[in-house]
């Protein structure tokens, strides 16, 4: 068995674009006909630009290869050019790929994917999801509003959900660390104790942030928010600065989490080494694929740490996440985007079994789920965008920030 054909789809998300503002799957097809979905999850360049890179990665070291080879795949990918390093672009490239060469084999095999990878340690895996506005809420105002918050919040409960996440402490600039505005924690502490009144002890509170704060910054909200007792507290320095983030790790008592922008075992092994975070967040679409990431979840493992694979992307790179987290030992949670159901179940058929909260491990060969090629094809990304972007403008000390969410639209 040889892998054979390639074939791309970058779909544009409706709006309101939870999930991003595309997202990049690939077909694999072998030369016994067996094909294979991924999902590339790396977008530091524009989809055009990713689809040649996909496509190069793909010729370059994998065509004509047997998908059971994905640890010679991978060398080659992560050593290419000469570089044997970490490479975000690359390495999504091959992530997404990686994927697909496993949902071949759990069909070649007829098996999921999970039993190939360790056998079954989860039949029912915990999820969470970010808050969104309800229907009747206000979209502009929903994300500086505490009481919106806090009923989506108990609506979540209600559905089944023990964690929700918000992120109320922006802007995300490209200007690095910054020091929050007043403003911005006191925000912050509302939105938790609102969020903390309406759940109680249903649901814990999973504090977002990206990277967005200097480390005397990260502490000071750190210590506005530690009363309501968050699980965690989101990258709050920029992930490259591991020996930052461990400073903050030590100033507080809510436990760090990161992952999410981070690439390879040699990108999260620093991380646990140095204490930085306890709580890892790879995107498979990004962190080298399914078995680069159980190498991840293993060294996790030595230290006590716990996964909590990260979804801000489609539906395959949702399934690949719910074979990692159906398959570890260390695994707290996973990711979802609501229960699925506007556009990330559709384009898999509704494939994916979701129960009160908790998501329950396929058990149809590969990842077990059917992607609709042509609900792909019917909704082609044709902006310029990429799938997130940072504001340039610095945080605003005067008049307040306001997160707007997701990836809206462009006007």
């Amino acid at each position: 068995m040889k892998l054979k054909d390639l074939e791309i789809f970058t779909v544009g998300t409706p709006p309101p674009g939870w999930g991003g503002r595309y997202w990049i799957f690939v077909k694999l097809t072998t030369d016994t006909g067996i094909v294979g979905y991924g999902e590339v999850y790396a977008a530091s360049v524009g989809p055009a630009a990713m689809e040649h890179v996909i496509r190069d990665v793909f010729e370059r070291h994998m065509y004509g290869e047997n998908p059971e080879n994905v640890e010679m795949m991978f060398r080659r990918a992560y050593s290419s050019g000469f570089t044997q390093r970490p490479d975000l672009t690359v390495i999504g490239a091959f992530s997404g790929l990686e994927i697909a060469c496993w949902d071949i084999l759990g069909k070649a095999h007829e098996r999921p994917v999970w039993a190939l990878m360790g056998g079954l340690m989860n039949e029912r895996i915990r999820s969470y999801t970010y808050l969104y506005p309800l229907p009747h809420h206000n979209v502009q105002d929903f994300w500086s509003s505490p009481e919106m918050a806090a009923e989506t919040a108990a609506e979540m409960v209600k559905l089944g959900f023990t964690a929700v996440k918000f992120d109320p402490a922006g802007p995300y600039t490209l200007r690095g660390g910054h020091m929050p505005a007043m403003s911005d924690i006191s925000q912050s502490a509302a939105f938790c104790k609102a969020i903390r009144a309406a759940v109680g002890d249903k649901a814990d509170l999973l504090f977002g942030t990206h990277g967005q704060f200097s480390t005397a910054g990260a502490i000071r909200l750190a210590k506005a928010i530690e009363p309501y007792d968050p699980l965690w507290y989101e990258e709050p320095v920029p992930p490259d600065n591991i020996n930052e983030m461990a400073k903050v790790a030590n100033a507080t008592s809510i436990p760090i989490a990161t992952g999410e922008r981070l690439t390879t075992k040699a990108e999260f092994a620093p991380v646990l080494r140095n204490g930085a975070a306890t709580i890892l967040q790879p995107a498979l679409g990004r962190s080298g694929g399914l078995w680069e990431t159980k190498k991840i979840a293993i060294l996790a493992e030595a230290y006590n740490a716990q996964m909590a694979p990260h979804l801000y992307a489609g539906p395959v790179e949702w399934a690949a996440n719910i074979h990692l987290a159906a398959s570890i030992p260390n695994l707290l949670m996973a990711e979802t985007i609501g229960t699925g159901g506007d556009f990330h179940m559709p384009l898999i058929k509704h494939s994916i079994e979701w129960d009160n909260g908790y998501i329950i491990a396929p058990q149809a060969p590969g990842l077990g789920i059917e992607f609709d090629e042509d609900l792909a094809r019917a909704h082609p990304y044709t902006d310029t965008g990429l799938h997130l972007e940072m504001q340039e403008a610095p945080c605003n000390y005067q008049d307040g920030n306001n997160f707007g969410g997701g990836a809206p639209a462009r006007e």
